[in-house]
């Protein structure tokens, strides 16, 4: 009998799960926040998102004004009646029609890449966790990485396969997909990197999977690599400094990590996304992403620091000092109490990684912050976070990372005053001829604003 009520129990949450998700996915396509969702009709924000989580029931005159408020068509009133009426799981998990849409759309086929970065196969990892991707399938058990020659093949395999009748994901094929991401991420981080058309190329073949496969246990791992590979395709084409495509690469990341359950794919997407909206200069929007992370994974510790570093970094563009120090001291709080608990939840949840996204956010934050009060006690500690961030990365790891840190480095120290030592650690970057075009989009802006501080001192021709 124990055993039937938990197979009844994870039924139950599962339909209400569901119910959740369609919710979500129309507020945003109605544009409303979950504080403005929660406004409307008389909830708080915390309730909206136990709703759309699956936590809270939603009673059948809740579900009708939900529908109604945002013209859903009658779709969250027919989730609703499923939920309560123990409708099988199946029906009342199906996809909604769109989710399965790409974010991009088709490109001409001549610009479809290769299915391995052209004479990069040794960025082909031997095992997962790799570069940040876990396996679908196993999580962070270690699996192994096929050989380049039988990943390519398996890729081959896996786009000619007619999605109607194609099996559900094997080990073999998962590993060679998710070893391939990695494989195209660690060329991108090359000079000569090969682009991200076939990164979206592929993630068009998994979604037709996943339309092929709305429901059942077959979905989860697809919904996994779809979100992964979007994720992908949105850091690739930030890289490029192509922000509008990479938003919604992110947004639909968001969603296919959603429907995984994978909060570590959620949260790295809304990272990006407020990047994305301190790019355009909107602290407001930049802040509202940075607190959905925290919502993601609510009992994670590595959530509410990134969380707490990104409300930091929005508050320091607004020029608010007194938020900006305050939830840089709440972001390392939490780094103080992150465990194996919540390392299991990503390959890039390490202590180490968690500290070196923090100090970088927090070096940022206070130069950002520092500049707009004229406070130079603020700028030094600025530059003190802005060199410990640095000296966490090891010389051959991530080399655009390590350019983007010394950049910001030489920008606090002019924003502490220090001129002549910004200049002679930007000398090599300024002086490369014909580089800096080449140079990723983060740097780049990075790079705008530190020349215009050089300007400021005359250190420029």
């Amino acid at each position: 009998m124990h055993r039937n009520r938990g197979a009844a129990t994870f039924a139950e949450d599962e339909r209400w799960r569901a119910f959740g998700i369609r919710l979500r996915q129309w507020r945003r396509r109605a544009g409303l926040t979950q504080a403005q969702l929660g406004a409307e009709i008389g909830y708080d924000h915390t309730a909206v998102s136990k709703l759309e989580h699956g936590t809270r029931r939603t009673s059948p005159r809740l579900a009708d004004r939900l529908d109604d408020l945002l013209a859903a068509g009658g779709e969250l009133r027919t989730a609703c009646r499923r939920a309560e009426d123990g409708a099988p799981e199946d029906a009342a998990a199906a996809l909604p029609a769109d989710w399965a849409r790409p974010p991009l759309p088709d490109p001409p086929v001549s610009l479809v890449g290769p299915a391995l970065p052209p004479g990069l196969s040794v960025w082909v990892p031997a095992r997962l966790p790799d570069y940040g991707m876990l396996c679908p399938l196993h999580d962070a058990a270690g699996c192994a990485v096929p050989e380049p020659a039988d990943l390519t093949a398996l890729h081959a395999a896996f786009r000619a396969a007619d999605p109607g009748t194609a099996p559900p994901l094997d080990p073999d094929t998962a590993h060679a997909l998710t070893g391939l991401l990695a494989a195209h991420l660690r060329a991108g981080e090359a000079p000569t990197g090969p682009g991200n058309a076939a990164v979206e190329e592929t993630l068009r073949v998994i979604l037709r999977r996943l339309t092929a496969r709305p429901t059942g246990p077959a979905r989860r791992p697809l919904a996994r690599l779809a979100a992964e590979y979007a994720h992908a395709a949105g850091a690739l084409r930030m890289q490029d400094g192509r922000n509008a495509t990479a938003m919604a690469c992110f947004d639909r990341a968001l969603s296919w990590s959603e429907l995984a359950g994978d909060p570590a794919t959620q949260v790295a997407a809304l990272s990006d996304m407020s990047a994305l909206a301190r790019l355009d200069g909107d602290p407001a929007a930049a802040l509202g992403y940075a607190r959905e992370m925290a919502r993601a994974a609510p009992d994670r510790h590595w959530a509410g620091a990134m969380s707490q570093i990104g409300q930091a970094r929005a508050y320091g563009l607004a020029g608010d000092v007194r938020a900006t120090v305050r939830h840089i001291a709440r972001a390392r709080l939490h780094l103080d109490h992150i465990s194996a608990h919540d390392e299991a939840d990503a390959a890039w949840l390490s202590i180490a990684s968690m500290r070196l996204r923090v100090e970088a956010g927090a070096a940022a934050a206070l130069r950002d912050a520092a500049a707009a009060a004229d406070d130079l006690r603020l700028a030094r500690r600025a530059v003190a976070a802005a060199e410990t961030a640095l000296a966490l990365l090891a010389p051959d790891q991530l080399p655009s990372a390590r350019l983007l840190f010394t950049v910001r480095v030489a920008d606090c120290l002019l924003v502490a005053r220090d001129p002549g030592a910004a200049a002679e650690l930007l000398g090599p970057v300024l002086t490369a001829g014909g580089g800096v075009a080449g140079l990723p989009a983060l740097v780049r802006h990075e790079l705008a604003g530190l020349r215009a501080r050089l300007t400021e001192h005359g250190l420029t021709g």
